[in-house]
């Protein structure tokens, strides 16, 4: 089917673009019907940190979302949401969880796209410790790798929403289809009874 060839090449592009580093996790998985996944970081006190997911593919295209710091206190929480961001100062060092919950659903398996950033974006190598002023050359570097960074970000998104609008055109197309199946037997049905009806007004009927 083309629902499934459509979502192998989006689980493809998941683990393609899964990337792990210091900085934090970004991924793709797909998320079973009344399932649920949990993620786990350890982060440090007092560094920044970003939460930001949306629903790909599945359903309504919504998901439900908790996060809990180290005291398994909710800091965040949403319910049957599409999309997020949510950006907080961890006031504990420990390892926090970010749950995926699809057990409301009982059909739709949804694919899910997850950033957890945690700091700030490292500098260029060479950068990380400067002590003198930048020279023109570096300040240019450090900008350049900056605006690469926000490109990746625009991509990653472009390619999402390609990737959903794709799926609703899918849906809508077969949906179509359907309809035009149903539409054409029906046409069939009621021609083929009118048939029998004009007939039945001409047989002659033999006396009893």
């Amino acid at each position: 089917m083309m629902y499934d060839e459509s979502l192998k090449l989006l689980l493809l592009f998941s683990l393609l673009g899964t990337s792990f580093n210091a900085a934090g996790v970004e991924l793709s998985f797909e998320l079973p019907d009344n399932a649920k996944e949990c993620f786990y970081q350890e982060i440090e006190k007092n560094v920044s940190s970003t939460l930001e997911f949306q629903v790909v593919t599945g359903g309504q295209y919504d998901v439900d979302v908790s996060l809990e710091n180290p005291n398994k206190e909710i800091i965040y929480q949403q319910f049957k949401t599409q999309f997020d961001s949510y950006t907080f100062l961890p006031t504990i060092t420990g390892e926090y969880k970010v749950c995926f919950s699809n057990k409301f659903s009982t059909f739709s398996h949804k694919l899910i796209y997850m950033d957890f950033q945690v700091g700030d974006e490292p500098p260029l190598p060479g950068l990380e410790e400067r002590v003198t002023v930048m020279t023109q050359m570096e300040s240019s570097a450090q900008e350049v790798h900056k605006n690469l960074i926000s490109i990746l970000d625009y991509q990653t998104h472009h390619r999402l929403r390609e990737a959903q609008g794709r799926k609703r055109a899918e849906d809508l197309n077969e949906q179509v289809l359907w309809w035009s199946v149903l539409e054409t037997i029906t046409i069939l049905v009621i021609s083929i009874g009118q048939v029998f009806v004009l007939k039945n007004f001409f047989t002659e009927r033999k006396p009893f």
